[in-house]
């Protein structure tokens, strides 16, 4: 199954986002919050960036989803060709879409392409 890391400024919001996703796609699915810096501030990690790839790699890939700004570069350099890929994606709207489709067992290119498709999602 692909595993999933939203990597945010914030470890609650990351922490929840996480926890909405799982609740939502199913409490199997692989799915870690990485947020905020080492010490509890806000920022970003690229150890705690990579120590939630480690928990949630089952073998199938990886997706990274920043929040923004310094997110993005630091998952940048986590990034891997073919095994850890980022979404460019809403943030909320995004975990979600993705973590449905890794809980349905899509493989790593389908569940990187539904994250996208939040981009288009309208409320109204």
């Amino acid at each position: 199954m692909v595993g999933l890391v939203l990597v945010s400024h914030s470890a609650g919001l990351a922490a929840e986002t996480a926890a909405l996703a799982r609740g939502i796609a199913g409490a199997q699915t692989p799915v870690a919050g990485a947020g905020g810096t080492q010490d509890g501030g806000l920022g970003t990690s690229t150890d705690l960036i990579e120590e939630a790839v480690r928990a949630v790699d089952q073998g199938d890939g990886v997706v990274l989803i920043p929040d923004l700004g310094s997110s993005v570069l630091s998952a940048r350099l986590l990034e891997e060709e073919g095994r850890v890929v980022i979404a460019d994606v809403p943030f909320v709207e995004g975990a979600i879409s993705a973590a449905v489709a890794a809980g349905a067992g899509m493989p790593l290119a389908d569940v990187l392409a539904a994250a996208e498709e939040a981009r288009a999602f309208r409320k109204l």
